[in-house]
């Protein structure tokens, strides 16, 4: 298992006088943010003291005053595939973008390509899929971009590593 960091919240400016902070997330789990629970940032271990999720408003243990909070300001949280698996609970269906990115993208009996990233846009996850070899020799392009959205996505295997899809090769022969 990889421990590579991945960012999933940002801090903003000072809010009020006792070391509240303005609260970006990054992530779709905002349920890991709870009291006590410590996370690596680019300014050291931080643990949270105080969480207000609605509201967006985050303070830190040992940064509880407007002065020391200042120092916080941009600073960015991270978490490891293992903190987050720890910290997160997953609805069925639901996968960790970590667990599908390597994914075989397969239609029926045909391998399509392998999953290289997931972007967003709007409301919507795209697989960026990096093409099979053979297909891309026929003349089909290098990568694509595969909504996932029930249209095309059948299920996903993480343990097998496939993701099983119905009408991608359209998607991909029009790219």
């Amino acid at each position: 298992m990889s421990n590579d960091n991945s960012l999933i919240a940002q801090i903003g400016r000072t809010i009020g006088l006792w070391g509240d902070l303005k609260f970006h997330l990054h992530t779709d789990f905002p349920e890991q943010f709870k009291v006590g629970k410590t996370y690596k940032s680019n300014r050291g271990d931080l643990t949270i003291a105080d969480i207000n999720l609605t509201r967006g408003i985050i303070r830190f243990t040992g940064y509880e005053s407007i002065d020391s909070a200042k120092k916080l300001t941009n600073t960015k949280l991270f978490s490891n595939e293992e903190q987050t698996k720890e910290n997160c609970d997953l609805k069925e269906g639901q996968h960790f973008w970590f667990d599908v990115i390597g994914c075989v993208v397969k239609q029926d009996d045909d391998v399509l390509g392998l999953v290289e990233d997931i972007q967003r846009m709007a409301d919507t996850d795209y697989l960026s899929v990096k093409t099979e070899g053979s297909l891309v020799e026929a003349g089909l392009s290098k990568h694509f971009l595969l909504p996932y959205i029930e249209r095309y996505i059948i299920k996903v295997d993480t343990e097998e590593k496939i993701v099983y899809t119905k009408d991608a090769k359209d998607i991909l022969e029009a790219s």
